[in-house]
């Protein structure tokens, strides 16, 4: 990779590159569209392919002013910056270490409780990586919940139809809530990034917005700030708290049934 893009590689931070991704930064949207185009050209006339569906894309509002419309795409195909397909990835990636544990999970010689901590520590974290950074909808709430209980149902010999409620299951398991967990996910990445210098880029860039910054049209996107502010205020705690990370994690921490 490294040989082959040398031609077209910037400095850092402009152009970064780990293994097989590349990291392409640009102060306007047309820039980036430039970019992607030139290494995707590059690439494929030499024999790579540059995935459209792991293409993603990530703005930061550091100017209170400045606003730019327009898309950002990779040979006219739109990123339009949400969410479903990388949950989706994750309800998959957590199936995929089911299947590879099921011989286990579906063994009624090992006990529920054994199953759970299972669970808990290979195919949860599968489904939940990279999570603390989602701004989720309650549509990808509700996939990884479905995709949950039916994984602790299947392993307790049970389904829907035998009528058991899912606090039952969790109990028999000792798995609390995919949702709660997804919370605590990211108000530990909040608490994270709060306790970081004020100076820090990625404060200026997760924390901060102007109020006077020029929305586009139609309803807003949901912003990963705005789910934090909703989380703090369901959860009922005050931001200060992530200062003392041992009192933080005590608070946000959800305990296993």
């Amino acid at each position: 990779m490294d040989e082959v893009t040398r031609d077209i590689q910037g400095d850092i931070p402009w152009c970064m590159l780990f293994a097989d991704d590349v990291v392409l930064v640009d102060e306007s949207r047309a820039g980036v569209n430039m970019k992607l185009e030139l290494w995707r050209h590059t690439l494929e006339s030499r024999g790579f392919r540059l995935s459209r569906t792991k293409t993603e894309y990530m703005m930061c509002d550091f100017s209170p002013t400045r606003h730019e419309d327009g898309d950002v795409s990779l040979e006219d195909q739109v990123k339009d910056g949400d969410i479903d397909e990388d949950v989706r990835h994750r309800i998959s990636a957590g199936w995929l270490k089911w299947r590879q544990a099921s011989g286990v999970l579906c063994d009624k010689k090992v006990q529920q409780r054994l199953k759970g901590k299972f669970y808990r520590m290979v195919i949860r974290p599968a489904m939940l990586y990279g999570a603390e950074c989602w701004p989720t909808k309650r549509r990808h709430v509700q996939q990884l919940s479905v995709a949950e209980m039916r994984m602790l149902r299947w392993f307790c010999g049970h389904t829907r139809r035998d009528r058991i409620r899912n606090e039952e299951i969790r109990d028999r398991v000792g798995v609390a809530p995919i949702e709660e967990k997804l919370i605590q996910h990211r108000l530990r990445w909040f608490g994270h990034v709060q306790r970081r210098p004020t100076e820090a880029p990625v404060r200026s860039g997760v924390l901060k917005r102007g109020d006077n910054v020029k929305r586009g049209r139609g309803r807003p996107r949901l912003t990963w700030a705005e789910m934090v502010k909703r989380d703090l205020k369901e959860w009922n705690i005050a931001k200060e708290l992530a200062m003392d990370r041992s009192a933080w994690r005590l608070a946000i921490n959800v305990p296993e049934p």
